[in-house]
């Protein structure tokens, strides 16, 4: 049986780079010949890339933020059932594009539902899983949000060469109070949970970015 393989989520805002750091490391960790599973969330799995629809579509409106967390946590229990522990079983590296901390941000912060109810949820429907590495990626918000801005306006236009005519825009709508509480909510991950979760400073080039999140992994995984 192999060793278990090691979990690591990747956190921050819409438009902090995340997916580019996820590409990136999976490259270098599989250049090191390790096997690496890459997913994301809400998604990963057929069903929850139904519930991602419903989730972050801009026409989608009238949620509750209860509803929100709920559908969150439904995508992310068939996720952590399908994808996850079998990938972790197998001995693979599995990096994850957000996890449990974002909906305590966006929803416990950003919609003021508070930490303890996102807590108990992933304590019952996720069997409390912990990543073994947290890297938020940190920037201005305001640099963050146009930037997701513009990229969702990319996917929605089909006259675009990028154009998939995919929305994923609610999110965005919101205002810069929304998402100055779910900065301060990551914030306050950060500061509770050192060990794990490592702030890496977002405002510099995807390169640099880069090689301070390989040294992380290189120290705390031993890879």
């Amino acid at each position: 049986m192999p060793a278990r393989g090691k979990f690591i989520t990747f956190e921050g805002l819409d438009g902090s780079g995340k997916s580019t750091q996820v590409e990136k490391l999976a490259r270098s960790l599989r250049a090191h010949g390790l096997s690496v599973t890459i997913t994301r969330e809400p998604g990963g799995t057929s069903a929850g890339n139904k519930i991602r629809e419903l989730l972050l579509h801009s026409a989608t409106s009238g949620l509750s933020p209860l509803t929100e967390m709920a559908l969150m946590f439904a995508s992310r229990a068939q996720h952590v059932h399908e994808i996850i522990l079998p990938a972790l079983a197998d001995g693979r590296i599995v990096l994850c594009d957000r996890f449990t901390d974002s909906t305590e941000a966006y929803q416990g912060g950003g919609r003021k539902l508070g930490t303890k109810p996102v807590l108990q949820m992933h304590e019952i429907l996720c069997g409390n899983l912990q990543p073994d590495l947290t890297i938020m990626l940190d920037n201005e918000v305001a640099f963050s949000v146009e930037r997701a801005r513009r990229r969702n306006r990319t996917h929605k236009s089909p006259r675009s060469e990028k154009g998939s005519g995919k929305d994923e825009n609610r999110f965005e709508q919101e205002n810069r109070a929304f998402f100055g509480r779910v900065r301060h909510a990551y914030l306050a991950i950060a500061a509770r949970e050192p060990q794990r979760v490592h702030v890496v400073n977002a405002r510099g080039t995807p390169s640099e970015t880069h090689a301070v999140i390989m040294e992380l992994v290189r120290k705390k995984l031993k890879v």
